[in-house]
């Protein structure tokens, strides 16, 4: 009897952890999938964050304050571009961001948008569809002209950059929070190639939108997020960083360090500036994840202390047209 009750479990159980097995298998065949397209055609983590941004000093012509070379695309609302934009520049938006660079030609894409934050993650969409020498404009439109400084001035400087100051939850730990490894995240498309797979994953980055968080909200409870601090583990001793904040860099496919973030949590990254931290934000969420970017990085919680990458308004004015 106690032989045939023991056939009878083997029966049962064998068949339910080999059901389990290939449907966690199935469920990220599509991730295995992209996940070895783009690291077969270069399009890694470290490959979309080389020469992804460009000042305007260095682009700019200032006979008559075009952007030569380029085919600039202006991500702002119609009628801030109305009201003053980069000569030659073509205004769109974040979500139909691929349809408008069908017309570039030939010309690698300069995107701008208010800060540098939003175009990051219109360079990701464009660098992984077909345009690897797509490019942010430093700082956005605050970067080009200090009359459009108005939204970096009001989220850092010595008066708005500072909610991370005597804050409880901006710490100095003597090292980061250390990370286990955890799956891979789950999505689901209808392709079956990788080309198709990314075409999809992009193509739904896009129509949700720019994925940001404002610091104050992180600080104010750090527990509800995965949070990556994205800077060099020097800065982070030096400068402290959020509490519990992890510390994963690099961050690629090829070297698996991907696995080290939660695909159950809301993944929140920061940097300097917002705008590095936009560029792997969208990338994650291409991947699967729930992530968000911490909107201006560190100049809008510690800018007083910061000794490097701090938003300055332009003293050089470079010129719009209107239209």
């Amino acid at each position: 009897m106690k032989k045939l009750m023991y056939y009878v479990l083997v029966l049962f159980i064998v068949p339910a952890v080999l059901f389990s097995s290939c449907k966690e298998t199935e469920e990220n065949v599509d991730f295995s999938t992209l996940k070895t397209y783009l690291t077969e055609n270069n399009m890694d983590v470290d490959a979309m964050l080389d020469g992804w941004i460009t000042a305007a000093s260095a682009a700019v012509d200032t006979n008559d304050y075009s952007i030569p070379g380029y085919y600039v695309i202006d991500l702002r609302a119609e009628a801030d571009f109305n009201s003053g934009h980069i000569k030659n520049a073509v205004n769109s938006t974040l979500g139909n961001i691929l349809t408008t660079a069908e017309g570039a030609g030939s010309l690698p894409i300069l995107v701008v948008c208010y800060t540098g934050q939003t175009a990051a993650h219109g360079v990701i969409a464009l660098r992984l569809s077909g345009y690897p020498d797509a490019k942010v404009l430093k700082w956005g439109m605050a970067g080009w002209n200090a009359d459009f400084s108005g939204p970096w001035a009001s989220n850092s400087g010595d008066e708005h950059g500072t909610v991370g100051i005597d804050n409880a939850n901006w710490t100095f730990p003597a090292s980061v929070t250390t990370s286990t490894e955890f799956d891979y995240p789950d999505f689901e498309v209808t392709a079956d190639d990788g080309a198709g797979i990314l075409k999809a994953r992009v193509e739904e980055m896009l129509s949700n939108g720019f994925k940001g968080v404002s610091s104050t909200d992180v600080l104010n409870t750090p527990a509800d997020y995965f949070i990556n601090n994205f800077w060099d583990l020097t800065d982070v001793e030096h400068y402290g960083h959020i509490a519990g904040a992890y510390r994963v860099k690099p961050l690629t496919l090829s070297g698996d360090e991907i696995k080290h973030l939660d695909p159950n949590a809301t993944i929140a990254t920061y940097c300097w500036t917002g705008q590095t931290s936009s560029m792997v934000t969208a990338y994650l969420n291409i991947l699967g994840y729930n992530a968000v970017s911490i909107k201006f990085g560190a100049n809008s919680m510690i800018y007083p202390t910061l000794e490097t990458h701090k938003y300055v308004v332009p003293t050089t004015q470079y010129g719009v047209v209107t239209e």
